[in-house]
């Protein structure tokens, strides 16, 4: 086989499973996890089984790139998603589209969190490197009250709680309220109310640390004498 040959081939095969993983994904979306059997599949996507299991070895392979099919398609309304000009507003639009795609989505949002192994994807991997370059920003902002590992989970934990919540409510006892005391919530416990910093960049973050050095108490006064030098060079930079 040439080339371009093994090249064509490659290409076609990729098409069929992309054929495939939306043939599933469709009937997630309209049946439910349980209608999702490699035959059914087989059907909707108009292959032999046999195909499926070449590709996806078996039911549980077909669902994880089913999975991964989810996280992509929503890794595309983050990167969409538009940026205004208050990284604490960012915060809440972000958690918004999340929320919202789950709700849209219900059975393949689902599928995606039911199992932690899902969230190995390259897919999901690169909505949290989104998710922490918006972090950053808070950070730099001085608007962090917690640490960025700690922030980025209180946020994955409060979204995925609060799409899992309202899925798990009859329709009478959705109130939107809910959603919205929980991102609050969310807001509180991730930010400070002012930003502990004024200026941003490093030399606007030192000033902020040599201001409050005074008050603290883990450092010797030798680390102190050093650590204030160090603040000082930082913010005559800026």
């Amino acid at each position: 086989m040439t080339a371009v040959e093994s090249d064509t081939a490659a290409l076609g095969r990729e098409q069929l499973r992309q054929r495939i993983i939306e043939a599933a994904a469709g009937l997630l979306a309209r049946e439910g996890r349980d209608a999702v059997t490699t035959r059914a599949v087989a059907v909707a996507a108009g292959v032999q089984p046999p195909a499926i299991y070449r590709l996806f070895g078996d039911k549980d392979g077909l669902l994880d790139a089913v999975a991964q099919y989810g996280f992509a398609r929503f890794l595309e309304t983050k990167h969409t998603a538009p940026d205004s000009r208050h990284p604490v507003e960012d915060l809440r639009a972000g958690w918004d589209l999340a929320v919202e795609f789950g709700l849209a989505n219900p059975a393949l949002y689902t599928l995606m969190y039911s199992e932690p192994a899902k969230e190995t994807s390259a897919a999901f991997k690169a909505g949290v490197e989104i998710l922490m370059s918006r972090i950053r920003r808070l950070a730099v902002g001085g608007w962090l009250r917690v640490d960025e590992e700690l922030a980025v989970t209180l946020i994955h934990a409060t979204a995925r709680g609060a799409v899992l919540t309202w899925l798990t409510l009859p329709d009478d006892r959705r109130d939107p309220a809910l959603l919205t005391t929980l991102r609050e919530s969310m807001v509180a416990a991730v930010t400070t109310q002012e930003p502990a910093v004024r200026d941003s960049g490093p030399a606007g973050a030192a000033r902020a640390l040599r201001a409050a050095l005074p008050e603290q108490t883990t450092l010797s006064s030798a680390e102190q004498h050093l650590l204030k030098e160090w603040l000082d060079r930082l913010a005559a930079d800026g």
